[in-house]
């Protein structure tokens, strides 16, 4: 039998959830002042670089960051509610006969 994850349970769901926006809320800000510090110091006034190089860079690295936090953020919510011991492996040992082998 597959165990309940503690996902299933609203309160427990909604707080995990309530974590993980604010965790994307900050990273966000962060990933703001990443990019205006990357353009401030790639703009210096003199290159031949045109507006859109600099939008381009600011998009990958904006970009990257979030998708970035965004998966982290998913690992540590799967982890921190215990969603992860409840997986259980069907290939296990235990779930094979002699016969199957």
């Amino acid at each position: 039998m597959i165990p309940k994850s503690p996902l299933d349970d609203p309160e427990t769901a909604a707080y995990a959830w309530a974590r993980y926006k604010r965790l994307m809320r900050f990273m966000l800000f962060v990933t703001i002042g990443v990019v205006i510090i990357a353009i401030a110091l790639l703009y210096d006034g003199e290159s031949e670089a045109t507006v859109h190089f600099y939008i381009a860079t600011a998009l990958g690295i904006g970009f990257m960051m979030l998708l970035t936090a965004a998966l982290m953020g998913l690992v540590f919510l799967s982890s921190g509610t215990g969603h992860d011991e409840s997986v259980s492996d069907l290939m296990d040992d235990d779930h094979w006969d002699d016969t199957d082998k």
